[in-house]
């Protein structure tokens, strides 16, 4: 896949495996971050970020398996972070190798804030480093991005002359970072357009940009980069990322995609042209946002733009009025333009394995056929305790029952709970343990999901924190699938996990012994990685 230097649309960078992953809770796992890469490539983005191969053995492999696996001839550009020191640099390019089109993505701090308490380097001592690594990283691959970090609060001119350098070091794409979120929409239009006019040779190399969420203008920024002629946006699924996160490509995607009569021109195009202007099925969209929500363990807010639960929903009596006599007075996008499945109620306990089988696929779900099964038995469970199963129910239950697990783990054989007003809420809970010995143990607590929490906790033996926990009805009604998310604190990393059932305190004991499986991992990575190279986090834009 090659990329014209100044192409006709918006590229699509994705980060949600890089960036998306350094929200606090949302480690993943490597077949995870497969699975994510391999959805992305659906969803048609251009370059995936797979994640910083140097931090350690597990990222250095999950970029590898990437590389190999969706970055075929015909399939998007892979990527690695690399921060511009050798050891960093060639590590990328060692975990790239397998992929038809890698990418390094190098970077360096260029604000003076970040030069005098992070780097402790001189500005001339910046220019000499991006010409050496952004050359060295040219030597390993032909396509390099340069990104100087914390480019919004770095003195314009200095800017310029780092931009200089890493285009004339061999850079193909030159990337600006609002890494703290700190531009304004009329602020990032004035630095691009002074970059286009102050840069020798700019336009040579594609010029992207990386906004942050901090003061929620992240989308707004990419939007006003892309009026001033930036053609690739970085963002990330669902809008995760570090701290208040990034510029959401969905919210990205479907602004040009709503008001492609009002970007038009900006592209050169009559405002009649009904050509697209990035390469997203934006009918994948709601599917990519479900899966990375449910890898993640991060939620999807109720009102988030494009992908939250109440995006298509109408309860002022107008607005129904409106939306009943003519969609278009209250709603400027289709719910099927982004995948979301209508909430048809079709299936029971009657249904059979065809008409399950019908439906799945009706859905866009392709499991195989152990996931089939598993799903399969999880509805009838389901649909025993239900009247009736909705689309959204049977999402819910495919997700849950083919979600990823980990290698070895915990196992949750059973459940058991008594609690009232007048009773001490008691759990017996009965484990399989990663060597396949079963053990059961009881505890009380201040409540019965309190209770379930302690007495896995006496099992498992694995000290952490709980430090939240969240109920998300899937479908109304009494006999709707509640999910339940939970993140565990342990030292100073945070462990997501996730589960659904009709009983809320069933999904809270899978959900909690999921995020338990996750922070087990970790600790066993721990016990058996050897560091590829020092790695400082705190060098990540």
């Amino acid at each position: 896949m090659s990329i014209p230097q100044q192409p006709d649309r918006v590229i699509i960078f994705d980060t949600t495996l890089r960036d998306g992953e350094q929200s606090p809770g949302a480690t993943l796992n490597a077949e995870e971050k497969l699975a994510i890469a391999q959805q992305l490539a659906l969803l048609g983005v251009d370059i995936i970020e797979a994640g910083f191969a140097v931090a350690s053995p597990g990222d250095f492999q999950a970029v590898r398996t990437i590389a190999q696996q969706v970055g075929v001839l015909d399939g998007p550009i892979i990527c690695s972070l690399a921060r511009a020191i050798r050891e960093d640099i060639k590590v990328a390019a060692e975990a790239l190798a397998p992929a038809a089109h890698p990418r390094i993505h190098t970077f360096i701090s260029t604000s003076d804030i970040h030069l005098k308490y992070q780097l402790k380097k001189s500005r001339s001592e910046i220019l000499e480093i991006v010409s050496e690594m952004v050359a060295y990283a040219k030597s390993f691959v032909e396509d390099v991005e340069f990104s100087p970090m914390d480019a919004t609060r770095t003195d314009r001119e200095f800017l310029y002359q780092v931009l200089t350098q890493a285009i004339a070091a061999g850079a193909t794409t030159l990337n600006i970072p609002d890494t703290v979120g700190y531009c304004t929409p009329k602020e990032m239009g004035t630095l691009i357009q002074g970059i286009q006019d102050n840069v020798p040779h700019i336009d040579q190399v594609l010029l992207s940009v990386h906004t942050q969420n901090d003061l929620g203008l992240a989308t707004a920024n990419a939007l006003a980069a892309i009026e001033q002629g930036v053609r690739q946006v970085e963002c990330t699924i669902n809008g995760i990322g570090e701290r208040a996160g990034n510029a959401a490509l969905e919210e990205i995607v479907m602004a040009l995609q709503v008001r492609l009569p009002y970007f038009n021109p900006y592209f050169g195009r009559p405002v009649e042209s009904t050509a697209p202007l990035t390469n997203i099925n934006s009918q994948e969209i709601y599917r990519t946002s479900r899966l990375v929500s449910q890898s993640t363990g991060l939620v999807v807010q109720p009102n988030k733009a494009i992908v939250g639960a109440n995006a298509f929903a109408h309860e002022s009596g107008i607005h129904q009025d409106g939306v009943l006599k003519h969609r278009q007075t209250y709603e400027i996008l289709e719910a099927a333009t982004i995948g979301l499945p209508e909430n048809r109620i079709v299936l029971g306990k009657h249904s059979g394995r065809h008409a399950f089988r019908a439906k799945l696929q009706e859905l866009g779900f392709d499991l195989s056929e152990v996931e089939f099964n598993k799903a399969f038995l999880r509805f009838k469970e389901v649909a025993d305790k239900k009247k009736d199963v909705s689309d959204w129910d049977l999402e819910a239950i495919v997700l849950d029952e083919t979600q990823i697990q980990i290698e070895r783990g915990f196992q949750l054989e059973q459940v058991q709970v008594t609690c009232g007003d007048c009773a001490c809420p008691t759990a017996t809970v009965t484990v399989v343990t990663p060597d396949g010995e079963i053990f059961t143990d009881a505890a009380v607590g201040t409540g019965p999901v309190d209770a379930v929490y302690q007495a896995i906790n006496r099992l498992v033996k694995i000290p952490n924190q709980l430090i939240e926990f969240s109920v998300q009805s899937v479908t109304e009604g009494i006999d709707a699938l509640g999910t339940v998310t939970i993140r565990l604190r342990h030292q100073d990393r945070i462990f997501s996990g996730q589960a659904s059932d009709t009983d809320i305190v069933v999904a809270a004991a899978y959900a909690y012994t999921n995020a338990v499986n996750r922070l087990y991992r970790y600790l066993l990575t721990q016990k058996s990685d050897r560091p590829v190279s020092v790695f400082d986090p705190s060098g990540i834009k």
